[in-house]
Formats: structure tokens, C-alpha cells, sequence
């Protein structure tokens, strides 16, 4: 099972996505029977590679907001203490 075969949404993978369907539209009964196999696990391999990129992104920009929050933390405790 695949996401859905939008271009817009997974721009890595667009060509890939245009010949799968293609491919679909050309063997229409083919497709049940492994027409269209290779297409798909090269589809499949892009979308994890393209999972993996974004999960990468994600995962700094998660860093940058932790740090950017433990710094606003510590220095609120520091105006605690000096209110004190």
C-alpha cells in the first residue's frame, strides 16, 4: 500500500509516480498480475527515501526549538531568582 500519488506532495519521487501510473493506464488487466511490479518497489524505495529526508528535517528543526526552549526556561529561572 502507497500513500496517495499525488505530484504536489512528493516532489522527489514525481517521475517515478508519472510512470507507475502510466504504466497502470497502459495494462489495465496487467497490473493485477505483476505488469507493473518493478515500477512499485522502485516507487516504494523513493518514498522511504523521501520519508527519511523529511524525518531528518524534522528531527533538526525539533532540535533547534528544544535548545531554543531550555534556554527560555533557564532564563526565566534566572529572573525568579533575582526577583527574590
Amino acid at each position: 500500500m502507497h500513500p496517495p500519488l499525488t505530484l504536489h506532495r512528493h516532489p522527489m519521487c514525481a517521475e517515478i509516480i508519472e510512470l507507475f501510473q502510466k504504466c497502470h493506464n497502459e495494462h489495465p488487466y496487467g497490473k493485477f498480475f505483476g505488469e507493473c511490479t518493478d515500477l512499485k518497489i522502485k516507487l516504494d524505495k523513493c518514498f522511504r527515501q523521501e520519508k527519511a529526508v523529511k524525518r531528518k528535517a524534522n528531527f533538526e528543526e525539533s532540535k533547534k526549538l528544544k535548545e531554543r526552549l531550555q534556554a527560555y526556561r533557564k532564563e526565566a529561572a534566572a529572573e525568579t531568582e533575582n526577583v527574590m
